[in-house]
C-alpha cells in the first residue's frame, strides 16, 4: 500500500485527538488536574513555539498548550523498523522502501509557578501542586499513546510503533511541561509517477 498525501497529517491529527481525550478523562478523575488545553491544542509545522501556557481563555476552559509535530521521516524495513534503512535507490527504477518511519513529537505545556510581584519565590505548596499536574500529565500522555496508536491502522495486529524518550521541558518563561517522542511505521512511500492505477 502506498503512502497517501494526507497520511502523515491525518495521523498527527488522530494522535492530537487521542491525547486530548485522555487528558480530559484524567481531569475528571484527579481533583485539580486540568484537562486538554481548550484554546491551544493543534498540529503545528516544525518545532512548536511556546506561545501560550496561560490560564484558561474562559471560565470553563483548561489552560496550557498541546501540540503534535513531525520531527522526521525516514526509510526503514519490516525486519529492522525503527532503524533507518541504508538502501541505495535508483538501481531498479522506483523501488519503494517497504516502511516509512515517522517520528512525532507531542508537547504539552502548563503554567509554572514564578516569583510574586514582590519578588518572592513560589512556595513549596505551589511547586508541589505544579509538580503533581506535570507528573499526572506525564503518565496520561504516555498511556494515551500506548493505548491509542495500535488502533490507528486497519491491520490485524494494529499499527507498529516505538515509544521514544519523554522528557520534562522548562520551567522557562512561566511554562513547564513535557515532550514525548514516538516513532510510527507507515507504508513505504507515495506512488511513483507513471505507476498510478488507472480508474
Amino acid at each position: 500500500m502506498a503512502l497517501t498525501p494526507l497520511a502523515i497529517h491525518d495521523l498527527a491529527e488522530t494522535v492530537l485527538g487521542c491525547v486530548c481525550v485522555a487528558l480530559d478523562r484524567t481531569a475528571g478523575q484527579v481533583d485539580g488536574q486540568p484537562g486538554c488545553p481548550s484554546c491551544r491544542a493543534c498540529v503545528v509545522p516544525g518545532q512548536p513555539a511556546w506561545d501560550s501556557c496561560d490560564d484558561p481563555c474562559g471560565e470553563e476552559a483548561s489552560g496550557g498548550q498541546l501540540t503534535v509535530s513531525v520531527a522526521r521521516i525516514f526509510p526503514s524495513t519490516d525486519a529492522d523498523f525503527p532503524s533507518e534503512a541504508r538502501i541505495v535507490q535508483g538501481v531498479r527504477g522506483c523501488a519503494l522502501p517497504p516502511v516509512t518511519g515517522l517520528e512525532l513529537v507531542v508537547t504539552l505545556l502548563r503554567c509554572a509557578p514564578t516569583f510574586s510581584e514582590g519578588g518572592c519565590p513560589p512556595s513549596c505548596t505551589e511547586l508541589a501542586a505544579a509538580a503533581q499536574v506535570l507528573h499526572v500529565d506525564i503518565t496520561t500522555v504516555y498511556s494515551a499513546l500506548l493505548c491509542c496508536l495500535p488502533g490507528t491502522e486497519q491491520r490485524r495486529r494494529g499499527r507498529r510503533f516505538v515509544m521514544g524518550q519523554q522528557k520534562v521541558i522548562g520551567p522557562e518563561g512561566g511554562c513547564v511541561g513535557l515532550e514525548q517522542r514516538v516513532t510510527v511505521a507507515l507504508p513505504g512511500c507515495g506512488v511513483c509517477p507513471g505507476d498510478e492505477e488507472s480508474p
